[in-house]
């Protein structure tokens, strides 16, 4: 009897999104390898059974022979944000897509079955078709939506020049327990959560109105285990991952509660809602928590 554990990489599995799949990973007993320079991540936030290798996705020579013999790799590390990507496009550009480059290298050098990639919405831009879907072209409105969706373009050529499988999954607004609260990476749930708590009164980008679907972790977490694991799936897909509802900025203010001031504009899109019917069809996916509900267990946690 074969016993041995499938071996499984996790870039950025210190971060967000990356610690909670490598929980769900051990769970299901894989050996979960964690790739992550704990720039954004933190040591704690890894598993105490994962086998964590600090090192960062831009050096190919350091990362590659930790793919030896991986079965599955879920890509999440990135520099995400809008702003950051404003102020630093070279750097951000260094991670986003030559760090994406070298885990699709070596993925394609171990003989990977297949890869996983934390894709954004931040693609599609500010398009007046709504719900957005997969064929709607791509229209980046900042360096990380252009910077994310070449990893895309380049999980494409992979499959078209190597046959490496790769899922793209474009995420919509994740929220959830340990996303940044503070600082130039923090959403408006995170970053209103801590507001509140201080005292404060939260900051809304005017005019308040602008509406984002919203994604639990927990729910981002099964669509990237099923994403790997689906049969339905032969090459490199594109797949929504989102709530299927929109929110205010205002309406998710209202759920935290507290006063509000109004901050300087930004270039963002005006809204965004998925349309998850790819989702279910190639992942057997969708949506299981809602954002009132979300936020009201954050509530607890934070506040």
């Amino acid at each position: 009897m074969n016993n041995i554990k499938q071996k499984i990489i996790v870039t950025g599995g210190a971060g967000f999104i990356g610690s909670h799949l490598t929980d769900a990973l051990i769970a299901k007993d894989f050996d979960v390898h964690v790739i992550d320079n704990l720039s954004g991540g933190k040591r704690e936030n890894v598993h105490k059974d994962a086998t964590l290798h600090k090192t960062d996705i831009r050096n190919f020579e350091e990362i590659a022979p930790i793919f030896k013999d991986t079965h599955y790799v879920f890509h999440t590390a990135a520099l995400p944000r809008i702003v950051p990507s404003i102020k630093d496009p070279r750097t951000t550009h260094d991670v986003n897509v030559t760090g994406t480059l070298n885990v699709l290298l070596a993925a394609r050098d171990a003989k990977v079955k297949r890869v996983v990639y934390s894709a954004s919405s931040s693609a599609y831009g500010d398009h007046k078709t709504m719900p957005l879907h997969e064929e709607l072209f791509a229209r980046p409105m900042h360096p990380y939506g252009l910077q994310k969706y070449m990893g895309e373009q380049l999980a494409q050529l992979f499959f078209d020049l190597y046959n490496l499988e790769v899922v793209s999954l474009r995420y919509f607004n994740v929220y959830g327990e340990r996303a940044p609260l503070e600082g130039v990476y923090a959403q408006a749930i995170g970053r209103f959560l801590k507001q509140r708590k201080e005292g404060k009164p939260l900051t809304i980008v005017p005019d308040g109105k602008q509406s984002r679907d919203f994604t639990h972790v927990y729910d981002v977490v099964r669509a990237n285990i099923n994403a790997a694991e689906s049969s339905q799936i032969n090459g490199h897909e594109v797949i929504n991952i989102g709530g299927g509802k929109d929110y205010t900025v205002f309406e998710i203010a209202d759920m935290i509660g507290g006063e509000h001031v109004f901050i300087e504009p930004r270039v963002e899109a005006k809204r965004s809602l998925a349309n998850t019917t790819k989702a279910k069809k190639l992942l057997n996916w969708e949506s299981k928590i809602n954002l009132p509900d979300g936020v009201a267990e954050l509530k607890k946690i934070y506040l």
